[in-house]
């Protein structure tokens, strides 16, 4: 399942069945599990795990070194979990020692061509990065976030679960759950409405989750305010709990 002309460091741990394409050159530490499909002219350096079920499309570069000056030798490795479909010339980079050493992708990722995570970035599960999606380092990206073509999201920021970033949008400050954001500078726009019906939440859910947008974003509480506000209906509505949870835990400024 390997073509001849592909290079492999004897060190490389790869499953019986896994496919590497034409010129593709595996690098030592690197582990490929079951069922993944490695296509031409792909580069994967270790220390590199990925998981099951992954392709990974022609001229991606997979766990090459930080792009990061202080970036010295030491604890730095990429997890990348099952079922991630990786189109053509995506980066994504190891973490560094400073920032806990591992870049982290989950499960179910659709990561569209010429995307770029950058090193201690934690990606979740189900998200899609539209072309040229592009991540700082150490920004953590939650479960079944859309980022829109050229979407950039600065260093150190978090993006809430259901979120939806419109292309070309610069996300400065963290975004909370389940919100539609889009300018230049990233601004609220709402909720992720046909998201949110894609997914399964029913009419009384988005409803409620239109509620807490509303206290957030729409009335004259303050931050502290709507928190509490928000946090109160978080008891009553599971779907809501999301939304306290991340207000609550709060590092940064949010977009509002």
């Amino acid at each position: 399942m390997i073509h001849p002309t592909a290079i492999v460091d004897p060190g490389a741990v790869i499953a019986d069945d896994v496919e590497i394409g034409p010129y593709s050159i595996i690098g030592t530490g690197v582990e490929i599990g079951p069922g993944c499909r490695i296509k031409p002219h792909v580069v994967i350096m270790g220390p590199t795990k990925i998981g099951r079920g992954n392709t990974i499309f022609q001229f991606a570069s997979i766990g090459e070194d930080p792009q990061d000056k202080k970036y010295k030798p030491g604890r730095s490795e990429l997890v990348i979990g099952d079922n991630n479909l990786i189109r053509e010339y995506t980066t994504i980079n190891r973490g560094t020692e400073q920032g806990g050493g591992v870049t982290t992708v989950g499960n179910d990722n659709w990561i569209m061509a010429y995307s770029h995570i950058a090193h201690d970035c934690i990606v979740g599960n189900g998200t899609i990065f539209a072309n040229g999606a592009t991540l700082a380092g150490h920004v953590e990206i939650k479960d079944h976030v859309i980022m829109g073509a050229y979407a950039l999201a600065h260093q150190f920021c978090t993006v809430g679960e259901y979120s939806f970033i419109s292309r070309a949008t610069a996300v400065t400050k963290d975004v909370p759950p389940y919100l539609m954001v889009s300018g230049y500078w990233a601004e609220p726009r709402g909720i992720n409405l046909e998201g949110l019906r894609r997914h399964g939440f029913s009419s009384a859910q988005i409803r409620n989750i239109k509620n807490g947008y509303r206290l957030l974003y729409k009335s004259k509480l303050s931050l502290s305010e709507a928190k509490e506000e928000i946090a109160k209906l978080a008891a009553e509505h599971e779907e809501l709990r999301l939304f306290s949870d991340f207000l609550g835990k709060l590092n940064r400024s949010i977009i509002r």
